[in-house]
């Protein structure tokens, strides 16, 4: 037996121990949770509340009932034929009929499609498994390094850690999106027989689906319900400057001093880890670092803001960390003693245990934001660095840590989100505006804290090169507007290498057109990780003549292009349409476009293919359906074509919509 009981914006369905809600979260879009006894009161997912719209038309019968909230149809069925039956649910789209996703049994029998397997401490091992799609591509899913754009076929962790940046949202060449709202550590799979989503420890089921009508439709959905970007601070999109470390004031500002002395463009400089005294500090080491209001206002008159790396790790040798400690602000754990990490830090002769600070806990974010308020921001420094924020646990265990928000088994996801929240929320008390945070990490909702995700400690090779740009377009259409690499990879790469260098100057090209424009790596000669390593060269001018002139060429490029970009983050702020985007979001209808991984758009405007071979001088592009495309000498194609394009080192193919007004300059 099946019961229905209705709302005014809501169905509840119940049977047995299972109770079941379909809920309207914004136009042509439902929130769906479900539970065994009663939903949990609390909840840390990404769904605070439902963007209005209009009230959804409810009909129910004995055994079936039909949800129709605009564009999205969800039809109840219980089929008592069934040997255990159950409610089974069907979204389809309600002008067509076309079946957009359906719930799927696992077995005939036991289990149904949802599954809750409890731990006898009201929590349960949760499966959640749909009907799969021989025909369906998938994308998002934040940010990985399985080198794909399209996810069907894979099985993926969802769970944090450098260089994967899980956030469980899914864009269906089906026509909808749906966000999996369980920040529990968990595993999605995109197989040929079921997609399932499973979680080891999680109180309720709880997803989001919407079917509006175009790719970019579902994304504006998608930001309505779990958050705007901001809007991107002019100084933001210009270029900016990072080796490994600068050890010291003197050393950074001389690399300040010379892009200026050159008449090159520097929007930041950044101050890396090991500036501080101590982890859990937040301040700098005044043996190395003087006059820290003097250092920002010389780089202002240059030109340039500082940002300072800030890690989430506490050293034993803080001198704030018996506060953190008997206050409770450190992550706890289920099993030994409260530390995370090991590194040697400032004042330690070998690697030792480091703790995270808890940003779940409201405490602590008040009491790290104080900190950083008096020994950053009250410096002039407004621009954060939120490294290692997945946490980077080592041993990686999430299960066995403990937040104010829950076990870390259930709410490990949502860390780099809430470190995110703790800077914005800081920010806008002390009455500034919304700065970029650049993080390593990100969780669905990060996007309306300013967060910028970059890709993590990646290798300096061609197929890392290859691999960021699906990572880029997927973490896009994830809900990040703001993304970027590390121009010329993270792990090693020579500056005196020729081979090297033309990877350098084609990941260069490449960073011109990406959201944010920002040059950091680790470089050969590399030294021991701990305080005392700095990292070879990394400037502009470390990798010889020839790729400097080209370098200087694609700094005035991307000035040129900051105005336009600035239009497409405007656009992203209001709209939830991410700037760097795969070709099906403009041209949906070009079936093509659905199958391009490795070429973009910027805007509507601007078609960009990467170089990513070495030797490469020429490569095909497709240009898509329904316009005209022009290439940079202003020869004009037709869209719906391939065309094989010139690509020599000091330029890669960039196509415009005939008709944009582009400034292409000297490229």
């Amino acid at each position: 037996m099946v019961r229905f009981f209705l709302a005014e914006t809501a169905l509840e369905v119940r049977h047995r121990h299972e109770v079941l809600t379909i809920e309207a979260w914004g136009p042509d879009s439902v929130r769906v949770r479900a539970a065994r006894f009663r939903l949990p009161a609390e909840s840390h997912g990404a769904l605070d509340r439902p963007p209005p719209s209009e009230p959804p038309v409810i009909k129910t019968a004995d055994r079936h009932a039909v949800f129709v909230h605009g564009e999205l149809t969800v039809d109840i069925a219980f089929d008592t034929g069934a040997a255990y039956p159950e409610p089974l649910l069907t979204f389809s789209r309600t002008s067509t009929g076309q079946e957009l996703l359906a719930e799927r049994r696992e077995h005939f029998w036991l289990p149904g499609a949802r599954f809750f397997q409890g731990n006898r401490s009201g929590a349960h091992e949760i499966h959640q498994q749909f009907a799969a799609y021989d025909d369906e591509k998938l994308y998002g899913l934040g940010q990985r390094t399985h080198g794909r754009l399209d996810l069907k076929g894979l099985s993926l962790d969802l769970l944090q850690r450098n260089g994967e940046v899980s956030i469980p949202f899914v864009l269906s060449s089906r026509g909808y999106g749906l966000l999996w709202n369980v920040p529990a550590v968990g595993r999605v799979e995109f197989s040929g027989n079921a997609t399932r989503w499973t979680a080891g420890q999680a109180r309720e089921i709880d997803y989001w689906l919407t079917a509006a009508p175009t790719p970019a439709g579902i994304l504006g959905r998608y930001a309505d319900a779990t958050g705007h970007s901001p809007d991107l601070p002019e100084w933001a999109s210009g270029f900016w400057q990072s080796r490994l470390r600068y050890r010291s004031q003197e050393e950074l500002l001389e690399v300040a001093r010379e892009h200026h002395r050159r008449g090159l463009p520097m929007s930041v400089i950044v101050a890396d880890f090991f500036h501080w005294s101590a982890m859990g500090d937040y301040r700098f080491d005044e043996t190395e670092w003087p006059d820290v209001p003097g250092m920002v206002a010389e780089l202002a008159e240059l030109g340039s803001k500082l940002m300072v790396s800030i890690w989430p790790t506490v050293s034993p040798l803080s001198e704030h960390f018996d506060t953190y400690r008997d206050h409770g602000l450190l992550v706890g754990t289920d099993q030994g003693a409260e530390f995370h990490q090991t590194i040697q830090d400032k004042g330690m002769d070998v690697p030792m245990p480091v703790a995270f600070y808890d940003p779940t806990n409201p405490e602590t974010r008040a009491f790290v934001w104080d900190l950083v308020q008096r020994n950053y921001l009250d410096q002039g420094i407004s621009v954060f660095w939120l490294d290692a924020c997945e946490p980077e646990l080592n041993p990686a265990h999430p299960g066995n840590l403990a937040f104010h928000a829950g076990p870390g088994a259930e709410v490990a996801s949502i860390y780099p989100r809430e470190n995110a929240r703790l800077f914005a929320e800081g920010m806008a008390a002390a009455g500034h505006e919304p700065t970029v945070l650049l993080c390593r990490s990100a969780w669905a909702g990060s996007q309306k804290y300013g967060a910028a995700v970059w890709s993590g400690d990646i290798p300096a090779t061609w197929q890392s090169l290859r691999q960021q740009i699906r990572a880029g377009l997927n973490i896009a259409i994830s809900g990040i507007p703001w993304w970027t690499t590390d121009i010329g990879g993270f792990h090693g790469g020579d500056p005196a290498d020729p081979a090297y260098r033309e990877l350098f100057v084609r990941w260069f090209a490449y960073g011109v057109f990406c959201p944010l424009f920002r040059l950091h790596g680790d470089r050969e000669p590399r030294t021991p990780t701990g305080y005392a390593m700095t990292g070879g060269p990394n400037e502009v001018w470390s990798y010889g003549d020839e790729a400097y002139e080209i370098i200087v060429r694609l700094l005035d490029l991307r000035e040129q292009l900051r105005p336009y970009l600035h239009e497409q983050m405007r656009a992203a702020a209001r709209d939830g349409v991410p700037p760097m985007r795969p070709l099906f979001v403009d041209h949906p209808d070009d079936p093509r476009a659905w199958q391009v991984e490795d070429q973009f758009q910027l805007g509507p405007d601007v078609l960009v293919a990467p170089v990513t071979e070495a030797g490469q001088r020429t490569r095909p592009v497709y240009l898509p359906t329904g316009t005209r495309w022009a290439d940079a000498s202003g020869a004009v194609f037709d869209g719906g074509t391939t065309v094989e394009a010139a690509a020599p080192l000091d330029r890669i193919p960039v196509f415009t919509r005939e008709g944009a007004d582009i400034p292409w300059g000297r490229q």
